[in-house]
């Protein structure tokens, strides 16, 4: 793509997520939502491959539909209420209508199939975006109205997405896949504490962030796409898949690294609002996710691939791994000492 295109896309990406974070009224939220979507969808189709074009069309459809639902709620609040505030929402039924459209938007369950197809359609760097900055503003939206929302539709569907996104992760073979459904099941995570400790949310969402882009550019930097090429890749840069085990084991949530420290405090969290089974349950789901972190990590330090036919070994790289990834490596791997830090700054 030409450069000049490029930028232009990603200032508009940038343009679109600080109008709507930083607006009160619904219809500039809304504004900076579509043009979010319309910088993205070049992104998602420049490899003008068949399957870029679908994904892109089939984002475009979700998107449209959901910001339509966005606007539909904040009308129909404001001819109820006469207030177009964002932190007024208070008419019952555009609450559940605007936690249907984000959750559209997000790719909660059970608005969740466009979001795999679409990863698997897209590149690495467009697929990192479409995991994390294109999230961002949904996730805003649903923080400055989460004292209105409905709190047992939000449990539902929390409880739903970490059931469906790792049980659907199970079977994948192609990594962006397995990406998206562990995105979806971090989502539950997001979703189930909003309405008791939002700061928490949105903690979460800021690590998994972290995480995602670590996992997304080291992928980009030794050009895996799918298992069976992850088998043969640590001959390329093995310091680099060694640092993407740890990140993969994070993005699971085992204890001594950083994606620990969400999972524990939200458990924390639910068991004092007193929603312990809902904390077990949720917690109990996660095992599922954990099986495919674990096969893909298994995956990624395997030195000789479980079976006889030849594989092309790749060459080793000489280009030293990006400074980038060394940074967000190491706080994807090692924040959770510094959780007392983090605590006080939320």
């Amino acid at each position: 793509m030409n450069p000049q295109a490029n930028l232009i896309f990603i200032a508009s990406l940038l343009l679109g997520t600080t109008i709507t974070i930083s607006s009160n009224h619904w219809i500039m939220a809304w504004t900076g939502l579509e043009i979010n979507t319309l910088a993205i969808l070049p992104l998602i189709s420049k490899s003008h491959h068949p399957r870029s074009i679908e994904a892109a069309t089939k984002y475009f459809l979700t998107q449209a539909a959901a910001s339509a639902l966005v606007l539909f709620s904040s009308m129909t609040n404001a001819w109820h209420t006469g207030q177009w505030d964002i932190t007024q929402l208070t008419h019952p039924t555009s609450c559940l209508i605007l936690t249907s459209a984000i959750a559209m938007k997000l790719g909660l369950v059970p608005f969740h199939f466009w979001f795999p197809e679409v990863l698997q359609g897209s590149p690495l760097t467009t697929g990192l975006i479409l995991s994390t900055a294109m999230k961002l503003p949904p996730m805003t939206l649903l923080y400055m109205t989460s004292s209105s929302l409905n709190p047992t539709l939000l449990t539902i569907l929390a409880i739903l997405s970490a059931a469906l996104g790792g049980w659907m992760g199970l079977n994948q073979t192609q990594i962006r896949k397995i990406l998206a459904f562990s995105s979806i099941s971090h989502l539950g995570w997001m979703a189930i504490i909003l309405i008791y400790n939002p700061k928490l949310t949105l903690l979460n969402f800021y690590l998994y962030a972290v995480m995602t882009t670590t996992v997304f550019l080291t992928l980009n930097t030794t050009k895996v796409l799918k298992l069976s090429t992850l088998l043969t890749a640590w001959t390329k840069a093995p310091s680099l898949n060694t640092m993407l085990l740890l990140t993969l084991l994070s993005l699971a949530g085992l204890p001594p690294l950083t994606g620990f420290l969400p999972k524990w405090l939200i458990i924390q969290e639910l068991t004092k609002q007193d929603m312990a089974p809902a904390a077990t349950l949720i917690s109990l789901l996660s095992l599922l996710s954990l099986f495919f972190y674990l096969r893909l990590a298994y995956c990624t330090t395997i030195t000789l691939p479980p079976h006889t036919t030849n594989h092309m070994k790749q060459w080793r790289t000489n280009k030293p791994t990006s400074t980038a990834i060394a940074i967000l490596t190491t706080v994807s791997v090692m924040l959770l000492p510094a959780s007392p830090m983090i605590l006080t700054i939320v």
